[in-house]
């Protein structure tokens, strides 16, 4: 079993390098930057008001960076990535979810603010269908939903 499929390798590239692209900038922030990113998140995860906003956006960055980092490289299996990336994509989408203003009420279609974050909803299925790679089933050519026919 190798550690990344073919298959896997156009997604893992895509985002691998948007994650470690937006990861480099933050690092750049200036202080109206930071705090305007520590603000939003704030919104959504009260708890983060203790980190004082350049530390909270220097964390950012480097977890942005680490990720970036996981998702291209070759030798860190595409489960191990997948999990890192949902938790993530995760994050931004409760973030999506909770700031208001980013999503029409009463729906999750994206208002024009939201549409830059809408993106953590497809970094969050791609993390979710990197979770079931290389899993094994019990016999070859058998989907998983039908094991439980052939075990009576």
């Amino acid at each position: 079993m190798t550690a990344i499929e073919p298959r896997d390798v156009p997604p893992r590239l895509a985002i691998g390098a948007f994650v470690l692209n937006s990861g480099l900038g933050k690092l750049k922030a200036d202080a109206e930057m930071a705090q305007s990113l520590h603000g939003m998140a704030c919104v959504a995860y009260p708890f983060l008001q203790r980190i004082e906003s350049g530390r909270f956006t220097r964390l950012l960055a480097w977890s942005e960076i680490a990720l970036g980092g996981t998702l291209l490289t070759p030798c860190v299996p595409t489960r191990l990535a997948g999990l890192a990336l949902t938790g993530f994509a995760g994050g931004l989408v409760g973030l999506y979810l909770r700031v208001p203003g980013m999503h029409e009420p009463g729906s999750l279609r994206p208002t024009q603010n939201g549409t830059p974050l809408a993106k953590d909803f497809w970094m969050l299925g791609i993390g979710l269908g990197f979770l079931g790679a290389n899993a094994r089933s019990t016999a070859p050519g058998v989907s998983r939903c039908c094991r439980h026919r052939r075990r009576g």
